[in-house]
């Protein structure tokens, strides 16, 4: 299977899947997207559910890696979704309530949130990418993080041979427990950089380091390519599909779903990747009825898919669910290619580069509607949600899975559709303690890491073991910088 950038209008320029996972971003600036979309037939999905996770991951990403053997793929799912960093299974369905309402906890690996799902398996791919594409030089890694994405390619990246990885994040934009999470990372082979900015700062500094020629050529004299583990690259949004094919499984194993039945999937979100990887589910034939996409404050994707103009000219906020305070959502532009093609896409990109804003066609618009609806929740809607769901259900979500619960509660409020619905549970409620206490407890934390503490003896829950003793691991980065120096740090990292 060849891939293609969301902007080759005229498909001139294929790449292999290895390639694109090597590459991360496109020459001309797009996103890889795969030639075609496999089908996930009736028998395949059956046989899936009896199958372990790993052999679940390794069978879905070979419809799509076919310059991996199974075996090759099979062992890296396997190694990458082993139960000693995965505590409590890969990807667990637990009920919140009687009304079909199902939490797809996405948070038990080493770093006790969703982007471990994929950054576990990630760097296996790239490691073999280099190996198949004849790659001597070593991949440096650029991530732009809002806060979970970081420490999660920190820690799958940490010593991998071939690799050097800078994560650069919003010095006031993560939470405690995040900066130290990041601000602690062991590895000889990894960098951490704070920038004076928001995600959107950091993000837009990494894609024009992508799109540098200058820097490109000086890496390359010094032995470096470009890579990402952002979810811009194909190999860190493959494995999200996954785990809805996976939960699809375990609620038919079940019993919760029957032949011919549909179920609903509500994604907190900010930069598009993960309810994305849940729409090509969906295209491929999985039995998903409504996307539902959950904002925040930030809710420039529920404009956006309410009135099909993007506008990211807003004011920004910064809120208790941080990893989705975003207004460039890179992965909307895979949508755009499925629904509108890629001269619609090209298009809508530079108006978004120029202007800030575009809107779609009203025929992309209605195509998209066919999947999505957009809902959001404010601060006070997150904090009751969190609230809701330990009061009444002993269920204790984290500040971004609130969200969703939220939204997912507002469209069952105004729909009546009670189908089965699947919420994203993307983080443990432990890297966000300070406000998921203040909604439970009513009252303030003695501090953001006391807090971890507090949550625990509040409810009588254990304190997830990536993020015990937090405190009293050793600082190894502190610098703080401007978005603007960020090719510098780049330089500075490889002494170039």
């Amino acid at each position: 299977m060849n891939y293609y950038s969301t902007r080759d209008e005229n498909k001139t320029a294929p790449v292999s899947a290895a390639q694109a996972i090597k590459q991360g971003l496109a020459d001309d600036g797009g996103l890889f997207v795969p030639e075609t979309l496999p089908t996930l037939t009736r028998d395949f999905l059956r046989a899936l559910c009896a199958d372990d996770y790993a052999a679940r991951a390794a069978k879905i990403m070979k419809l799509f890696l076919d310059d991996y053997t199974y075996e090759e793929l099979l062992s890296d799912c396997q190694a990458a979704y082993a139960p000693t960093s995965f505590r409590g299974g890969a990807a667990p369905l637990v009920a919140v309530g009687d009304k079909d309402l199902y939490s797809l906890e996405l948070w038990h690996g080493p770093t006790a949130a969703f982007k471990d799902m994929a950054l576990q398996i990630m760097p296996r791919l790239l490691s073999r990418a280099l190996k198949k594409t004849g790659e001597d030089r070593t991949a440096l890694i650029l991530v732009a993080t809002s806060g979970d994405t970081g420490k999660a390619a920190l820690e799958g990246y940490r010593d991998i041979d071939q690799t050097k990885m800078i994560v650069f994040y919003p010095v006031d934009g993560v939470s405690r427990v995040q900066k130290l999470q990041m601000a602690t990372q062991e590895g000889e082979n990894v960098r951490v950089v704070a920038i004076r900015g928001n995600f959107d700062d950091a993000q837009t500094g990494v894609k024009r380091i992508f799109g540098d020629s200058v820097v490109a050529d000086r890496l390359n004299k010094g032995g470096y390519l470009l890579s990402s583990a952002n979810s811009i690259n194909w190999g860190r949004l493959l494995p999200q599909i996954v785990y809805y094919v996976s939960a699809w499984c375990d609620l038919t194993n079940e019993g919760k779903l029957h032949e011919g039945e549909v179920f609903n999937v509500c994604v907190p979100t900010g930069n598009f990747g993960n309810i994305f990887a849940a729409y090509l589910a969906r295209r491929m034939g999985l039995p998903i009825g409504r996307l539902i996409c959950a904002s925040n404050q930030n809710h420039v994707l529920t404009d956006f898919l309410r009135t099909g103009t993007y506008d990211r000219n807003r004011a920004f906020h910064l809120t208790m669910s941080p990893s989705m305070d975003i207004l460039i959502s890179s992965n909307l532009e895979r949508l755009l290619y499925f629904t509108a093609g890629s001269a619609v896409t090209a298009d809508c990109m530079k108006q978004l580069n120029q202007n800030g804003c575009y809107t779609v066609p009203a025929e992309v618009k209605a195509e998209i509607d066919r999947a999505f609806v957009g809902y959001y929740a404010d601060e006070q809607q997150t904090a009751a949600a969190i609230t809701k769901a330990w009061a009444e259900n002993g269920y204790l979500s984290d500040t971004h899975t609130a969200v969703a619960l939220s939204c997912a509660e507002q469209y069952r409020t105004e729909t009546g559709d009670m189908t089965p619905m699947v919420v994203a549970s993307t983080a443990s409620p432990y890297k966000f303690a300070n406000n998921v206490y203040r909604a439970i407890a009513k009252a303030e934390p003695t501090d953001d890491l006391a807090a971890l503490y507090e949550l625990s003896a509040l409810t009588a829950t254990d304190i997830p073991y990536p993020l015990s003793g937090l405190a009293e691991r050793t600082v190894r980065f502190s610098d703080v910088i401007d978005a603007s120096d960020m090719t510098s740090a780049v330089y500075d990292t490889l002494g170039l």
